[in-house]
């Protein structure tokens, strides 16, 4: 296979083609939306539902919102929660300590159990809310609560606080929910929840790695684990049974053998589309197949700032940005090579769908050259 077929499957995957009507329908809501900055989660699903008015897209109560992937914001539908929590219990101090990521050493300096630290602030948070907090008001008091080596100084906050990243990965075995749209971040007791759950689940986790490559296939073990924020030994333990090896520009990658008839038969690919910063799409960890040339990867993906990627013929084409005044919102569009007419047409009329989303009365599309 090489990288356009992989991406023409990807695109219908994804359900880029927009042939959803309803947010719930959407592969990528099942797999767990992200919202890590301002509308990125409603972009994606204007980018995937036939029928966007407002951005009441996500005012469903099917769908609740919590840290779960990575310790990140996502919307999942209220049904699968549970499953979702599931394949969140560490297997292991190994899984429990690589799902800290970029907090891992301070865990490790605890010289405790990684796993029951977790569990430890897990249960914390749980006692502490038991209605709407906001998130400074929970780590503070959460702080009091577990021991100190969970915690550090914080320069910006100027106080001791429990670490984030325990804090978030924590937070859904805890049984807690965010407050979608709430500002600043606020933490809600998730209605219905059960007891605390510590017995890992093997099933569920292979279950979230399966989603991956499902959606993001063909793809390794190693982009899977880094998906999922864990460790590769971890994910080679869960790893699915039941998939097809494939050649990708010469290299091994697997997806679920029920996926390569799509695979090998994608949809037309050329659709357009304004996808937002964190998209599920640009989400897959084959940051070089998406997107060969290094000095466009670094375009797209960037220290802070991520801007838009502008998806136009079979390909990711280029780059986006806004900037608000008043009620009008102004597009900046940087394609990476000319575009056809009809291409630059379609986005001048997906940057239309993307600022009535957000609520601007008023829009305006400039091309970069």
């Amino acid at each position: 296979m090489d990288r356009r077929q992989v991406l023409a499957y990807r695109i219908a995957e994804h359900g880029l083609h927009r042939d959803a009507k309803d947010v719930a329908e959407l592969a990528v809501v099942r797999a767990g939306l992200q919202d890590s900055m301002r509308d990125t989660a409603l972009l994606a699903a204007v980018a995937r539902v036939s029928s966007v008015s407002s951005a009441s897209i996500l005012d469903d109560d099917r769908l609740v919102l919590a840290w779960t992937l990575r310790g990140a914001p996502h919307f999942h539908l209220r049904d699968d929660l549970t499953e979702v929590t599931r394949a969140l219990v560490p297997l292991d101090d190994a899984d429990a300590l690589a799902r800290m990521l970029w907090q891992r050493k301070e865990l490790a300096a605890t010289g405790l159990a990684a796993a029951e630290v977790v569990f430890t602030a897990a249960a914390a948070l749980r006692k502490v809310v038991t209605s709407e907090m906001t998130k400074g008001a929970v780590s503070t008091a959460v702080t009091k609560l577990v021991p100190p080596e969970f915690s550090r100084w914080c320069r910006g906050c100027d106080a001791t606080h429990i670490h984030e990243q325990l804090m978030r990965i924590a937070a859904p075995l805890g049984g807690l929910r965010l407050v979608a749209g709430a500002t600043p971040a606020t933490l809600a007791p998730l209605e219905g929840r059960g007891r605390m759950r510590k017995t890992p689940d093997p099933t569920a986790a292979t279950s979230v790695v399966e989603s991956y490559l499902r959606l993001n296939g063909p793809a390794s073990p190693g982009e899977a684990a880094e998906f999922v924020g864990t460790s590769r030994a971890v994910v080679d333990r869960t790893w699915p049974a039941d998939l097809a090896e494939v050649r990708v520009e010469g290299k091994a990658r697997y997806l679920p053998s029920a996926c390569l008839p799509a695979l090998e038969n994608p949809p037309e690919p050329d659709v357009v589309r304004l996808l937002p910063p964190w998209d599920p799409f640009i989400q897959a960890r084959d940051k070089a197949l998406l997107v060969p040339d290094p000095a466009r990867r670094k375009e797209v993906w960037k220290m802070l700032g991520n801007p838009g990627v502008l998806l136009a013929e079979g390909d990711i084409a280029g780059t986006w940005r806004t900037k608000a005044s008043g009620a009008k919102l102004t597009f900046t569009l940087t394609p990476f090579d000319p575009l056809r007419p009809a291409s630059r047409e379609a986005a001048e009329a997906e940057a239309a769908l993307v600022a009535t989303a957000r609520g601007f009365a008023k829009h305006d599309v400039t091309w970069a050259v």
